[in-house]
């Protein structure tokens, strides 16, 4: 039986723009108070960020949609997703997609995902402790790219491993504030659109 927090959470997404039915359905299947700490669990269905340790959040359930609706992903997909935190953003694509590639760069957080991502069933996602910032050779080509972080540019070697065509979303620092950004890569070349403020960590370099 669904939570009513849960539905709650459902209609206040599609009222806010959340219209791809796909996505809500894998956030409604998706179990978030499992990727958080269990004092913050009564507030897993809240539209809220929520700390998960180490210095890192969840992010807000609207962004997780939005983000995941401007990835325009189809079945058949490849996606790379540079920042894995609690793994919720993965286990939503998971249900989206063919294959998730994610990296994480705080090796206490990519075990703690991987395990639930055992203890959910999950099997199409492959995870990586690494610097996120030199994307993942040995996969290219990706259909997608998500970021999860603040980031002030993207690299060379991330936008090198992505289709003709294919598309990148990522929080973006731009003058003092955070914006969801989407890149299309035509003829090589990033075209940006730019979409909601959001509040991110900050994409940082090396592992920890």
């Amino acid at each position: 039986m669904l939570d009513v927090k849960k539905i709650r959470l459902i209609l206040e997404l599609r009222e806010s723009g959340i219209s791809d039915s796909k996505i809500l359905s894998a956030i409604e299947k998706i179990p978030r108070e499992r990727f958080i700490p269990e004092n913050f669990r009564n507030q897993a269905y809240d539209n809220l960020a929520l700390p998960i340790g180490d210095n890192q959040t969840i992010s807000q359930p609207f962004v997780v949609a939005k983000m995941t609706q401007l990835l325009e992903v189809e079945a058949s997909h490849k996606v790379l997703e540079i920042g894995t935190g609690s793994g919720y953003q993965s286990a939503v694509l998971s249900k989206l997609v063919r294959r998730v590639y994610t990296i994480e760069r705080i090796k206490n957080l990519l075990v703690k995902a991987e395990n639930i991502f055992q203890e959910l069933n999950i099997s199409n996602i492959v995870l990586k402790y690494a610097d996120g910032n030199f994307g993942w050779k040995e996969q290219i080509p990706f259909d997608r790219i998500i970021i999860t972080a603040a980031t002030s540019s993207i690299s060379k070697e991330v936008a090198s491993q992505i289709h003709e065509g294919g598309i990148i979303v990522s929080p973006m620092v731009q003058e003092n504030k955070q914006i969801i950004v989407r890149y299309t890569k035509i003829n090589n070349v990033l075209k940006s659109e730019v979409f909601d403020d959001v509040l991110f960590v900050p994409n940082l370099s090396g592992t920890q």
